[in-house]
Protein backbone atom coordinates (compact mmCIF):
# COMPACT_ATOMS: atom_id res chain seq x y z
CA UNK A 1 0.00 0.00 0.00
CA UNK A 2 3.18 2.23 0.04
CA UNK A 3 2.20 5.52 -2.38
CA UNK A 4 5.49 4.99 -4.66
CA UNK A 5 7.07 1.51 -4.70
CA UNK A 6 8.47 2.29 -7.91
CA UNK A 7 10.36 5.25 -7.34
CA UNK A 8 11.32 4.65 -3.63
CA UNK A 9 15.46 5.24 -2.70
CA UNK A 10 16.66 4.28 0.59
CA UNK A 11 19.62 6.60 0.21
CA UNK A 12 17.46 10.01 0.12
CA UNK A 13 17.40 11.13 3.45
CA UNK A 14 13.70 12.33 4.49
CA UNK A 15 12.47 9.96 2.27
CA UNK A 16 14.00 6.73 4.16
CA UNK A 17 12.41 8.82 7.24
CA UNK A 18 9.31 8.94 6.08
CA UNK A 19 9.21 5.25 5.14
CA UNK A 20 10.41 3.78 8.37
CA UNK A 21 7.53 6.24 10.20
CA UNK A 22 5.05 5.12 7.61
CA UNK A 23 6.17 0.99 7.70
CA UNK A 24 5.97 1.64 11.68
CA UNK A 25 2.38 3.49 11.93
CA UNK A 26 0.86 1.19 9.11
CA UNK A 27 1.83 -2.21 9.05
CA UNK A 28 4.54 -3.13 11.89
CA UNK A 29 2.98 -1.42 14.91
CA UNK A 30 5.53 -2.10 17.21
CA UNK A 31 5.02 1.24 19.46
CA UNK A 32 1.91 2.17 21.04
CA UNK A 33 1.02 5.51 19.02
CA UNK A 34 1.98 7.70 22.06
CA UNK A 35 5.79 5.82 22.46
CA UNK A 36 6.23 6.82 18.13
CA UNK A 37 6.72 10.62 18.59
CA UNK A 38 10.52 10.58 18.41
CA UNK A 39 10.45 8.39 15.30
CA UNK A 40 7.86 10.39 13.79
CA UNK A 41 10.35 13.89 14.30
CA UNK A 42 12.14 13.66 10.80
CA UNK A 43 13.49 16.71 10.89
CA UNK A 44 15.17 16.20 14.82
CA UNK A 45 19.00 15.50 14.82
CA UNK A 46 18.22 12.53 17.19
CA UNK A 47 16.16 11.22 15.11
CA UNK A 48 19.66 8.50 13.80
CA UNK A 49 18.91 7.57 17.58
CA UNK A 50 15.60 7.16 17.90
CA UNK A 51 15.81 4.73 14.63
CA UNK A 52 18.88 2.91 16.20
CA UNK A 53 16.90 2.51 19.56
CA UNK A 54 13.37 1.08 17.13
CA UNK A 55 15.82 -1.30 15.50
CA UNK A 56 16.75 -3.22 18.45
CA UNK A 57 13.54 -3.07 19.85
CA UNK A 58 12.27 -5.04 17.02
CA UNK A 59 15.79 -7.21 17.01
CA UNK A 60 16.70 -5.93 13.53
CA UNK A 61 20.36 -7.86 13.20
CA UNK A 62 21.63 -5.13 10.91
CA UNK A 63 23.52 -1.78 11.76
CA UNK A 64 21.77 1.67 11.07
CA UNK A 65 23.99 2.67 8.19
CA UNK A 66 23.16 -0.90 6.52
CA UNK A 67 20.45 0.86 5.11
CA UNK A 68 19.46 -1.39 2.40
CA UNK A 69 19.65 -4.93 4.22
CA UNK A 70 17.66 -2.87 6.89
CA UNK A 71 14.90 -2.06 4.22
CA UNK A 72 14.72 -5.49 3.37
CA UNK A 73 14.28 -7.17 7.07
CA UNK A 74 11.86 -4.73 8.26
CA UNK A 75 9.35 -5.49 5.12
CA UNK A 76 10.24 -8.78 5.97
CA UNK A 77 8.91 -8.49 9.42
CA UNK A 78 6.20 -5.98 8.33
CA UNK A 79 4.72 -8.61 5.62
CA UNK A 80 4.53 -11.60 8.09
CA UNK A 81 2.98 -9.14 10.37
CA UNK A 82 0.10 -8.42 7.80
CA UNK A 83 -0.08 -12.16 7.09
CA UNK A 84 -0.65 -12.97 10.57
CA UNK A 85 -3.35 -10.69 10.63
CA UNK A 86 -5.23 -11.46 7.71
CA UNK A 87 -4.11 -15.03 7.02
CA UNK A 88 -7.82 -16.67 5.31
CA UNK A 89 -7.30 -13.51 3.01
CA UNK A 90 -3.70 -14.31 1.92
CA UNK A 91 -3.59 -18.57 2.27
CA UNK A 92 -4.69 -18.83 -1.61
CA UNK A 93 -3.26 -16.36 -3.23
CA UNK A 94 -0.61 -16.22 -5.78
CA UNK A 95 2.17 -14.25 -6.14
CA UNK A 96 2.58 -12.47 -9.33
CA UNK A 97 5.85 -13.35 -10.40
CA UNK A 98 4.25 -16.77 -10.11
CA UNK A 99 1.24 -15.94 -12.32
CA UNK A 100 3.74 -14.70 -14.83
CA UNK A 101 5.72 -17.69 -14.91
CA UNK A 102 2.98 -19.56 -15.65
CA UNK A 103 1.87 -17.62 -18.46
CA UNK A 104 5.68 -17.36 -19.70
CA UNK A 105 5.66 -21.06 -19.61
CA UNK A 106 2.63 -21.37 -21.62
CA UNK A 107 3.53 -19.01 -24.39
CA UNK A 108 6.84 -20.73 -24.49
CA UNK A 109 4.32 -24.20 -25.53
CA UNK A 110 2.84 -23.10 -28.28
CA UNK A 111 0.85 -26.46 -28.38
CA UNK A 112 -1.12 -25.25 -25.13
CA UNK A 113 -2.97 -22.30 -27.93
CA UNK A 114 -2.72 -23.03 -30.80
CA UNK A 115 -5.35 -22.03 -33.32
CA UNK A 116 -6.27 -25.00 -35.48
CA UNK A 117 -8.45 -22.47 -37.56
CA UNK A 118 -4.83 -20.11 -38.16
CA UNK A 119 -4.62 -19.50 -41.45
CA UNK A 120 -0.60 -20.27 -40.87
CA UNK A 121 -1.03 -23.21 -39.44
CA UNK A 122 -3.53 -24.48 -42.37
CA UNK A 123 -0.74 -23.66 -44.76
CA UNK A 124 1.50 -25.29 -42.51
CA UNK A 125 0.22 -28.69 -42.35
CA UNK A 126 -0.30 -28.66 -46.21
CA UNK A 127 3.25 -27.82 -46.48
CA UNK A 128 4.15 -30.37 -43.99
CA UNK A 129 1.57 -32.93 -46.04
CA UNK A 130 3.24 -32.18 -49.42
CA UNK A 131 6.92 -32.97 -47.70
CA UNK A 132 5.46 -36.09 -45.92
CA UNK A 133 3.88 -37.35 -49.54
CA UNK A 134 0.11 -37.58 -47.26
CA UNK A 135 -2.39 -37.48 -49.82
CA UNK A 136 -4.34 -34.13 -49.98
CA UNK A 137 -7.63 -33.64 -48.65
CA UNK A 138 -10.23 -30.79 -48.43
CA UNK A 139 -10.16 -30.75 -44.61
CA UNK A 140 -6.31 -31.02 -43.33
CA UNK A 141 -7.62 -32.28 -40.29
CA UNK A 142 -8.26 -35.25 -41.97
CA UNK A 143 -4.66 -35.34 -43.75
CA UNK A 144 -3.43 -35.28 -39.54
CA UNK A 145 -5.57 -38.28 -38.21
CA UNK A 146 -4.09 -40.36 -41.12
CA UNK A 147 -0.91 -40.56 -39.10
CA UNK A 148 -2.99 -40.69 -36.00
CA UNK A 149 -5.20 -44.30 -36.76
CA UNK A 150 -5.54 -46.26 -33.62
CA UNK A 151 -3.28 -49.24 -35.96
CA UNK A 152 -0.58 -46.26 -36.57
CA UNK A 153 -0.74 -45.07 -32.56
CA UNK A 154 -0.57 -48.94 -31.59
CA UNK A 155 2.24 -49.88 -33.38
CA UNK A 156 4.46 -46.54 -32.69
CA UNK A 157 3.56 -47.41 -28.37
CA UNK A 158 5.19 -50.71 -29.20
CA UNK A 159 8.72 -50.31 -27.76
CA UNK A 160 11.56 -51.41 -29.82
CA UNK A 161 15.32 -51.69 -28.82
CA UNK A 162 18.19 -50.85 -31.36
CA UNK A 163 21.11 -48.82 -32.22
CA UNK A 164 21.23 -45.20 -31.71
CA UNK A 165 21.21 -43.98 -35.56
CA UNK A 166 23.87 -40.76 -36.04
CA UNK A 167 21.56 -38.58 -38.70
CA UNK A 168 24.55 -36.71 -39.57
CA UNK A 169 25.92 -39.45 -41.74
CA UNK A 170 22.98 -39.84 -43.75
CA UNK A 171 22.12 -37.91 -46.60
CA UNK A 172 18.52 -36.52 -46.95
CA UNK A 173 18.92 -35.27 -50.77
CA UNK A 174 16.74 -32.35 -50.68
CA UNK A 175 17.13 -29.42 -48.83
CA UNK A 176 13.58 -28.10 -46.62
CA UNK A 177 15.30 -24.61 -45.48
CA UNK A 178 14.48 -25.36 -42.11
CA UNK A 179 16.98 -27.70 -40.21
CA UNK A 180 14.27 -29.06 -38.27
CA UNK A 181 12.29 -29.93 -40.54
CA UNK A 182 15.12 -31.62 -42.05
CA UNK A 183 16.46 -33.85 -39.08
CA UNK A 184 12.42 -34.83 -38.88
CA UNK A 185 12.73 -35.63 -42.65
CA UNK A 186 15.78 -38.09 -42.09
CA UNK A 187 13.58 -39.58 -39.22
CA UNK A 188 10.84 -40.21 -40.84
CA UNK A 189 12.66 -41.60 -44.29
CA UNK A 190 14.96 -44.19 -41.77
CA UNK A 191 11.39 -45.42 -40.10
CA UNK A 192 10.09 -45.77 -43.36
CA UNK A 193 13.28 -48.21 -44.21
CA UNK A 194 12.92 -49.81 -41.67
CA UNK A 195 9.25 -50.86 -42.60
CA UNK A 196 10.37 -51.80 -46.06
CA UNK A 197 12.96 -54.40 -44.89
CA UNK A 198 10.12 -55.83 -42.68
CA UNK A 199 8.28 -56.08 -45.55
CA UNK A 200 10.79 -57.60 -47.46
CA UNK A 201 11.46 -59.99 -45.05
CA UNK A 202 7.86 -61.07 -45.10
CA UNK A 203 8.12 -61.19 -48.69
CA UNK A 204 10.97 -63.36 -48.59
CA UNK A 205 9.33 -65.93 -45.72
CA UNK A 206 6.45 -65.97 -48.36
CA UNK A 207 8.82 -67.14 -50.85
CA UNK A 208 10.63 -69.83 -48.85
CA UNK A 209 7.32 -71.38 -47.85
CA UNK A 210 6.11 -71.76 -51.29
CA UNK A 211 9.09 -72.65 -52.25
CA UNK A 212 8.87 -75.27 -49.95
CA UNK A 213 5.71 -76.86 -51.10
CA UNK A 214 6.81 -76.96 -55.11
CA UNK A 215 10.09 -78.73 -53.74
CA UNK A 216 8.00 -81.46 -51.72
CA UNK A 217 5.14 -82.60 -53.82
CA UNK A 218 2.58 -85.55 -52.45
CA UNK A 219 2.19 -88.08 -55.40
CA UNK A 220 -0.97 -89.35 -56.40
CA UNK A 221 -0.47 -92.56 -58.42
CA UNK A 222 -4.46 -93.26 -58.95
CA UNK A 223 -4.71 -90.21 -60.62
CA UNK A 224 -1.29 -90.31 -62.59
CA UNK A 225 -0.31 -87.23 -61.43
CA UNK A 226 1.80 -85.01 -59.09
CA UNK A 227 0.80 -82.48 -56.96
CA UNK A 228 -1.13 -82.31 -54.24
Amino acid sequence: DYHNPAGFNCRDETEFRNFIVWLEDQKIRHYKIEDRGNLRNIHSEDWPKSFEKYMKDVNCPFKIQERQETVDWLLGLAVRLEYGDNADKYKDSTPDGAKNADNTAKNAEPLINLDVNNPDFKAGVMALANLLQIQRHDDYLVMLKERLTQDAIAKASQSKEGLPVALEKHILGFDTGDAVINEAAQILRLLHIEELRELQTKINEAIVAVQAIIADPKTDHRLGKVGR
